[in-house]
């Protein structure tokens, strides 16, 4: 009787119906509607946590009910997973983590194995950052189709080579670039800066708009434009006439925002032709973040991160000093 009741009392089942002989799918169910009630995460995050659940994690769960999900299971499927990417075995640890602590809060479980997996390894690796001559090349490249002989059609409107201007002078994300507004502008005080606070969302069934904040809430910042993001973007808006402060500083002939993906394809479209490899718009915020290191040995930092520590203010304004050294390090490659 007594070890009856201390199994009884380890796995009662919950007001939610489920136990620890719930099977898995189940379990996910119920953590995917109560990300929806709770409606802490944005949609789009939500939707890539349940796209990895349903691709990485559930194909390798699904026969599973809850009590069978120990520590060397997760263990093991985590280290397998990793085998083959790490970035995956990354993201199914965070959903596998995140519905196993959802049943513990809700007395289905009494503890969560994922608690004491061991960490992931990931090889040690060279960022994949462009030399400036590549940079050269690639800008090159760009102004050579943006000026070609159009026989039929409009004309390029030179916007891809400014959108590379301004993630090389900002280090912004491709979304948060083409979320910028007028009003994110200040280009007639002391020091020419760009807000980012926003970025781009394509959602399935929706139609392409912008979000009211980037990534994360702390990704807000007020960054100092070198003088070939400037140029760029006074370029842009010589183009765009009198436009509302509201309306974005790169969009589409009809005034709609372009989505992520097309700027993408269009990049790779236009690389392909001058035949280069391996262009994306994440490649060129490591070519940026390469410049903390440069800053770090411009000012004589021993530690990037005495660098990184004391360039980043608290009031979202990054230190206008950042722009002098990208200057340094792009702004001859224009």
């Amino acid at each position: 009787m007594k070890q009856q009741l201390a199994e009884r009392s380890l796995y009662q089942p919950g007001f939610n119906g489920m136990s620890a002989d719930s099977p898995f799918p189940e379990l996910v169910t119920y953590w995917l509607e109560d990300m929806r009630v709770e409606d802490r995460l944005s949609r789009t995050t939500r939707n890539l946590y349940e796209r990895d659940m349903r691709t990485l994690v559930l194909p390798a769960f699904k026969e599973l009910t809850l009590r069978e999900i120990g520590v060397a299971r997760c263990d093991y499927f985590l280290k397998q997973l990793a085998r083959r990417s790490y970035s995956r075995a990354k993201h199914a640890r965070v959903v596998l983590r995140l519905a196993l602590a959802l049943a513990v809060r809700h007395e289905i479980l009494p503890r969560n194995p994922m608690d004491h997996v061991s960490r992931l390894h990931r090889k040690k690796t060279i960022p994949d950052a462009f030399t400036i001559g590549e940079v050269q090349e690639i800008r090159a490249a760009i102004k050579a189709w943006e000026s070609r002989r159009i026989l039929a059609g409009p004309r390029p409107d030179r916007q891809l080579g400014q959108i590379v201007e301004v993630i090389l002078g900002t280090s912004a994300r491709i979304g948060e670039v083409l979320a910028i507004r007028l009003q994110d502008l200040d280009l007639d005080g002391p020091i020419p800066t760009a807000r980012i606070a926003g970025t781009i969302v394509s959602r399935k069934g929706e139609p392409t708009h912008r979000q009211d904040h980037p990534k994360t809430d702390r990704s807000v910042r007020r960054v100092a434009l070198p003088s070939f993001a400037l140029h760029a973007i006074r370029s842009r808006l010589l183009r765009t006439g009198d436009a509302e402060a509201g309306a974005l500083l790169f969009s589409t002939r009809v005034g709609t925002p372009h989505t992520t993906n097309n700027i993408r394809r269009l990049l790779r479209d236009v690389m392909n032709e001058f035949g280069i490899e391996n262009v994306t718009p994440h490649r060129f915020r490591r070519t940026v973040a390469q410049g903390a290191l440069l800053a770090s040995e411009l000012l004589g930092h021993t530690d990037p991160r005495i660098t990184v520590q004391h360039y980043i203010q608290r009031n979202e304004i990054v230190n206008p000093v950042t722009a002098e050294h990208l200057e340094r390090a792009l702004g001859k490659a224009g």
